[in-house]
C-alpha cells in the first residue's frame, strides 16, 4: 500500500495566525545566519565551492520544510555528508556527485512512498554511535589543512594517505593562518559563556558568526597573508544559478548506484533521527515515510542549481525551535534568509579566511560526536561494544559504506546468537493416568523462537536412528514464531515418526506458528485431527490414539498399524 503525500505544512493553515507567523519568521533568520557559515564550511569541506552550499541550504531547505513530515525540522547540508562527498568527488567527479545526489533522492522517495520509513529508524543505536563517531573524526582530521595552513593541493580521501599527507607537510604549517584559526576556534568556545550574561537579543547571535565576522577582520591585517575563499574559490555569486540537469551516461549512471545507496540510506537516518530529536523537544510526532518523501524530493532537485545532497540538521533544528518556531513556516524563512544574505554580502564572503571555516567545522565534529559513549562501553555487553567500535574503525579507516555493512551484519548475526540462547527444549511429565505409558508416549514443549537459528535446539528429536515413542506431542503454547525452516523441521519430525509407525500432536500453537502451518498445508500432512487447541486438549486426544492402537495390537481391528486418525 502506497503512502499519501500530506506535507505536515497543510496542517498549520487551520489555526495559523499573526503571532505565530512573527515567531517564525523571527525563528527563522535566526537559524538563516547560524545555517549560512555552515553551508559553506560543508561544501568547501566536501571538495567543492562554498556557493554549492548555499545553494543546498537554499533549494533543499525550503523544500524539506515545504513537504516534509516533521513541524519544525530544518534541512540542509550536513556534517555527516562531507567524508561521503569528498569521496565521490575525488573518485567520480563533481558532475558523478551530482547525479549521484539525483539518484538518492529517489531511493529517497521510494523509500517514504513504499512506508519504510520507520523500518530505517530500526537502525542499531550501537551502529548509529559508531558511525557519527567515526564521521566526526574525519571531519576534524580533513579540516587540519585549512587549519594548520598546509597548503595540501589535493587531500587524499583515504584515510593512511590522508594522515601520511598531513604527517609530512606538519613543517610547513603556516603561523599566521594557525594564529587566525585558534583565534576562531576560541572564540566558539567561549562565546556560549559570554553569552548567558548578555541581553536576550544578543544572546540569539551563534558563536559561528562571530568567530565568522572576527575571523574575517582579523584576516585583513596588511600584513597577514592567509588562504580565504576568494583565493582558492573566487567570488561567490549572488544569485542562484539557473537549472540544468547534469550530463551522465549509462555507465557513469551504473557505476554511481553504490555511492547513491550510501546517501540515501545516511540521510535517511540523520533526517529521521533529527526529526525524532526535535519531536521530543515539542512534543509532536513527525511522519516518517512524509519526511523521506520530502528529502527524496529535495535531493532531487538541489542538483539541478548546482547543490548537492541534503538531510535533517539537528544543530539547526535546535536552533529553530530554542528560537520559538512553531511550523514549517520557519524553515522556509531559514532559506528565503540564506538566500537574501547571499544577495547583500556576497561580496563580503569572499574574504572568509578558510581556517576560521575549518575551526567551525572542527567546533561541529567536536560536538557531532558522542564521545561519552566511548567512557561507558564498559558497562554494556560484548556484542554492543564490538558493533560500535567495528563501525567505527571501519567507518575511519575503511568507509562508511563498509561500516554500515559490517555493522548490520554483526548485528544480525549476535540478534540470532542471543534469540537461539533463548530457545529451549523442555520435556513435559506425563499426567498420572498416563505414567505407564511413558514407553509408548512423549511430550516436549519448545520455548521461544523455532527459526533457522534456533533449529539445532530440538536436533535431538530429528535424530534418524533415535526410536521413536508410539506418539510425540509437541507443544507450542510458549513458541513465539516460526519461519519456514521451523516448519520444515516439523515436517521431517512428522515423516520420521511416520516412518516407524509412529503418530505426532501439535497443540497450543499461536497466532503466526498456527497460520504458517494452515498456509504451507502442513496441517493436512499432520491431519487435522491431530492439531489440538492445548495440551488437555491433547492428552485426551493421545488417550484415545493409544487406546485404539492397543486395541489394533491385540487383534480386535483389522488393522495393525497404529492409527492416525
Amino acid at each position: 500500500m502506497l503512502t499519501r503525500f500530506h506535507p505536515r505544512s497543510l496542517d498549520i493553515l487551520s489555526d495559523y495566525n499573526r503571532s505565530r507567523l512573527l515567531a517564525d519568521i523571527t525563528a527563522g533568520v535566526s537559524v538563516g545566519v547560524v545555517a549560512l557559515p555552515l553551508a559553506m564550511a560543508f561544501a568547501i569541506a566536501s571538495g567543492l565551492p562554498p556557493a554549492a552550499g548555499l545553494t543546498t541550504a537554499i533549494i533543499a531547505g525550503f523544500l524539506i520544510s515545504l513537504l516534509g513530515g516533521s513541524k519544525v525540522q530544518i534541512g540542509g547540508p550536513a556534517g555527516a555528508f562531507i567524508v561521503v562527498v569528498y569521496a565521490i568527488v575525488q573518485q567520480y567527479g563533481v558532475g558523478n556527485l551530482l547525479l549521484a545526489t539525483m539518484l538518492a533522492g529517489i531511493f529517497m522517495f521510494l523509500l517514504g512512498l513504499f512506508g519504510l520509513g520507520a523500518l530505517v529508524r530500526h537502525i542499531p543505536v550501537s551502529i548509529v554511535i559508531g558511525f557519527t563517531n567515526g564521521i566526526a573524526a574525519l571531519i576534524a582530521l580533513s579540516q587540519l589543512n585549512d587549519f594548520l595552513g598546509l597548503n595540501i593541493n589535493h587531500l587524499p580521501a583515504e584515510f593512511f594517505s590522508k594522515i601520511k599527507a598531513i604527517t609530512l607537510s606538519l613543517p610547513n604549517a603556516h603561523l599566521a593562518t594557525l594564529a587566525i584559526g585558534i583565534f576562531s576556534l576560541a572564540v566558539l568556545i567561549i562565546w556560549p559563556k559570554i553569552a548567558r550574561h548578555l541581553p536576550s537579543g544578543l544572546k540569539q547571535i551563534p558563536g559561528s558568526m562571530i568567530a565568522l565576522v572576527l575571523g574575517t577582520l582579523l584576516a585583513q591585517w596588511p600584513e597577514i597573508h592567509v588562504p580565504t575563499i576568494a583565493s582558492h574559490f573566487g567570488d561567490i555569486p549572488s544569485q542562484l544559478p539557473s537549472p540544468a540537469f547534469p550530463q551522465f551516461t549509462w555507465h557513469s549512471l551504473a557505476a554511481i548506484i553504490q555511492p547513491a545507496l550510501t546517501i540515501a540510506v545516511l540521510g535517511s537516518i540523520e533526517s529521521l533521527l533529527c526529526a525524532r530529536i526535535a519531536d521530543g523537544m515539542i512534543n509532536d510526532r513527525h511522519n516518517p515515510n512524509q519526511e523521506l518523501m520530502a528529502q527524496g524530493i529535495a535531493n532531487f532537485v538541489s542538483p539541478l542549481f548546482g547543490g548537492f545532497c541534503a538531510t535533517g540538521t539537528i544543530a539547526r533544528t535546535v536552533t529553530n525551535i530554542n528560537s520559538g518556531a512553531s511550523s514549517p513556516v520557519s524553515g522556509m524563512v531559514h532559506a528565503l534568509s540564506i538566500l537574501l544574505i547571499m544577495a547583500i554580502a556576497a561580496p563580503f564572503a569572499k574574504l572568509i579566511p578558510l581556517s576560521t571555516l575549518a575551526a567551525i567545522l572542527l567546533y561541529v565534529a567536536w560536538n557531532m560526536g558522542e564521545w561519552a559513549e566511548f567512557r561507558r562501553l564498559q558497562h554494556f555487553t560484548g556484542n554492543y561494544r564490538t558493533i560500535l567500535l567495528a563501525t567505527f574503525i571501519l567507518t575511519v579507516v575503511v568507509d562508511l559504506t563498509v561500516a554500515m555493512e559490517v555493522g548490520l551484519m554483526l548485528a544480525c548475526v549476535f540478534f540470532i546468537t542471543r534469540v537461539s540462547s533463548l530457545t529451549h527444549l523442555n520435556t513435559i511429565e506425563l499426567p498420572a493416568h498416563m505414567a505407564g505409558n511413558s514407553d509408548q508416549i512423549e511430550a516436549w514443549s519448545i520455548h521461544g523462537s523455532l527459526f533457522f537459528g534456533s533449529i539445532a535446539k530440538i536436533e535431538s528429536l530429528l535424530d534418524p536412528h533415535k526410536i521413536q515413542p508410539d506418539l510425540l506431542i509437541l507443544d507450542l503454547s510458549s513458541l513465539l514464531n516460526m519461519d519456514t525452516t521451523g516448519l520444515e523441521a516439523l515436517e521431517t519430525l512428522l515423516h520420521l515418526l511416520h516412518h516407524q509407525g509412529a503418530c505426532l500432536i501439535i497443540c497450543g500453537a499461536g497466532i503466526q506458528p498456527n497460520s504458517l502451518i494452515h498456509r504451507s498445508g502442513f496441517y493436512q500432512h499432520l491431519g487435522s485431527e491431530f492439531l489440538l487447541p492445548d495440551l488437555p486438549s491433547a492428552w485426551q486426544w493421545a488417550d484415545h490414539v493409544l487406546k485404539k492402537n492397543q486395541a489394533n495390537r491385540h487383534g480386535t481391528t483389522e488393522n495393525t498399524q497404529p492409527t492416525n486418525l
